[in-house]
């Protein structure tokens, strides 16, 4: 489980395989001076378990279900990612709870100054869309953010100078791909009502 609190802005230093799989090589000292080999870490949103750390940069394996389903395949040496550690027992939950399975992959519209930050819009598939509301939760690349407006096709993101200056997420251009993972919660909620209705 994690936050959507980024930790760290690591770099990708390696990137080997297909379609049929990849072999991700993350430089994120900072998360990989604790990390053991098995640990959970979120990359840009995806969870992903670590097969070796050495040096500061931890390896990952990405096998086709989350190159189809996440931006991961994407990436190239050298792109920065958003770097989170699984939430460890006893500390604080600061953003909301992330699990790392993305649901989809959303479309920047436009990211615009507002203020001292920027108004980020999305293109959102609806499967995901029907989760969000209005002053709800969504994680973006991994980054746990508040709904700051619904539209047809999309949602607002009101992004701060910190967000900004602590992830990828100010580097955005319109087109480009980002991880989109809905509040859990309302999925559960959603699910629980299905079988009460059905009854």
């Amino acid at each position: 489980m994690f936050t959507g609190i980024v930790r760290e802005m690591g770099l990708i230093e390696g990137l080997e395989g297909s379609d049929a799989g990849v072999r991700l090589r993350v430089l994120a000292p900072v998360t990989a001076a604790p990390a053991a080999v098995g640990d959970s870490v979120a990359v840009n949103g995806v969870c992903l378990t670590a097969t070796s750390i050495s040096d500061g940069i931890l390896a990952f394996d990405a096998v086709p279900e989350t190159l189809r389903r996440t931006t991961l395949g994407l990436l190239r040496p050298g792109s920065e990612v958003n770097v989170e550690a699984a939430l460890r027992a006893g500390e604080p939950l600061g953003g909301h709870i992330v699990q790392g399975h993305v649901d989809g992959v959303g479309l920047v519209r436009s990211l615009e100054p507002e203020g001292d930050g920027m108004r980020l819009e999305l293109e959102t598939p609806p499967e995901i869309r029907r989760y969000c509301v209005e002053k709800g939760s969504i994680a973006v690349d991994g980054v746990s953010l508040t709904i700051a407006g619904l539209g047809a096709e999309t949602l607002t993101i009101a992004l701060v100078p910190h967000t900004l200056a602590a992830t990828t997420l100010g580097r955005l251009t319109p087109g480009d791909s980002v991880n989109l993972e809905a509040d859990v919660l309302a999925k559960h909620v959603e699910r629980l009502l299905e079988g009460r209705l059905a009854g």
